[in-house]
């Protein structure tokens, strides 16, 4: 994991290029490392943030904003009110130190999130907690209706609806079906579009009474996230396995990409992390989120304006509190080093306040090899 660098005074403040803070002249040239115009580490990159009331990504072609124009971060969703004050637990209960959730004789599990509990929280020294994985055989309820975790490689999520529940899910990750489970297509707000290995993806609903499992086909781990009234979370496509019918979703553009020049007057948008998000919250009852993890899944509380640099194909979720932008890197004494993607390393800037969970098993951010010419609101260092 990265770490954030020292940044000088008033850079280091997520309000990048506003007026109370513009950015310093000569900010925002596309000739970074340049001998003629060395560039001071951490300064901030002038890309383009999209008007208000338009979704990104810009329309190729658009240039650089002119030096000194400030730009605005993308702003993170509007805050959601805060859960209830939960009252004091009763003598003998169990409060699982993960989810934060009370039961009576919980058994070997934590009936709301799968954790075991006897387990102890195991923290390295840079602050990153690794989740626990559920126990085989784990129960989790959720209303009257049950999802046990079978399996330790390739984890299968098998879900007993008791007919007044439902859970939704993409249709690729279904493994099996009793009879009497029904199954429709759920309908999403326009715009929806979600593609895997070419192929679009759905979003299906499942009710009714019977067995219904989830695999996502791929080695890694179970995450349980149990939604409290009031409180949301934003997941990175792809990772969702299941969710509640009390859950609430939602999609959200990720803003974050970058462009390239492909030929001489063709441009290409990246999308590092992600063209979307998965938003999840639980307006009105608990809901419950299930994610698949590859490798193992680590979780990380960032204080109040405290920052981390993650891999963006590493991001598993994060709290709605929490912003994010692109950051770049460029070594030392490279030649033409923002030209080449090979002297040209890419991070994702989470800042805090709030929960940002990552996956050891990532997917590389392939090497386009080609000209950067703009990108959505970033911070650069030349090393």
């Amino acid at each position: 994991m990265a770490s954030n660098p020292p940044q000088p005074p008033g850079q280091g403040s997520p309000n990048w290029g506003s007026p109370a803070n513009p950015a310093p002249p000569g900010q925002g040239s596309p000739n970074w490392g340049t001998p003629a115009g060395p560039t001071p580490p951490d300064q901030v990159h002038q890309g383009w943030s999209p008007p208000p009331g338009s979704q990104p990504p810009p329309q190729p072609g658009m240039p650089f904003a002119p030096p000194g124009m400030p730009f605005a971060l993308p702003q993170p969703p509007p805050a959601m009110a805060q859960p209830p004050a939960q009252p004091a637990a009763p003598a003998g209960s169990y409060t699982c130190a993960w989810c934060g959730m009370s039961s009576q004789n919980p058994g070997g599990s934590c009936p709301s999130c799968g954790a075991p509990v006897d387990v102890r929280a195991i923290q390295d020294t840079s602050g990153w907690t690794q989740l626990p994985a559920v126990k085989d055989m784990a129960r989790i309820q959720f209303g009257q209706s049950t999802c046990q975790i079978a399996g330790t490689v390739v984890p299968v999520a098998d879900v007993s609806l008791d007919g007044g529940e439902s859970v939704f899910f993409m249709h690729h990750t279904l493994l099996f079906r009793e009879d009497g489970v029904k199954i429709d297509t759920l309908k999403l707000r326009g715009g929806w579009s979600r593609m895997l290995a070419g192929m679009p993806l759905v979003m299906v609903q499942a009710s009714g009474k019977g067995h219904i499992a989830f695999s996502h086909d791929a080695a890694g781990e179970i995450v349980a996230l149990p939604i409290q009234v009031g409180s949301g979370v934003e997941v990175r496509e792809h990772t969702m396995l299941i969710a509640s019918g009390a859950t609430a979703y939602d999609w959200v553009m990720s803003g974050i990409y970058f462009t390239t020049l492909k030929g001489q007057n063709e441009q290409e948008t990246h999308y590092p992390m992600g063209q979307f998000l998965d938003r999840f919250s639980a307006p009105r009852a608990p809901g419950l989120v299930l994610l698949h993890a590859k490798g193992n899944a680590f979780v990380r509380r960032l204080g109040p304006g405290e920052t981390m640099l993650i891999k963006p194909t590493a991001l598993l979720y994060k709290d709605l509190s929490v912003s994010m932008h692109l950051h770049f890197e460029h070594p030392a004494g490279a030649y033409q080093s923002w030209r080449s993607w090979g002297n040209r390393y890419l991070w994702l800037r989470c800042i805090g306040p709030g929960r940002v969970a990552v996956e050891s098993a990532f997917v590389p951010v392939e090497d386009p090899g080609l000209d950067l010419m703009g990108s959505s609101p970033a911070t650069r260092q030349q090393w």
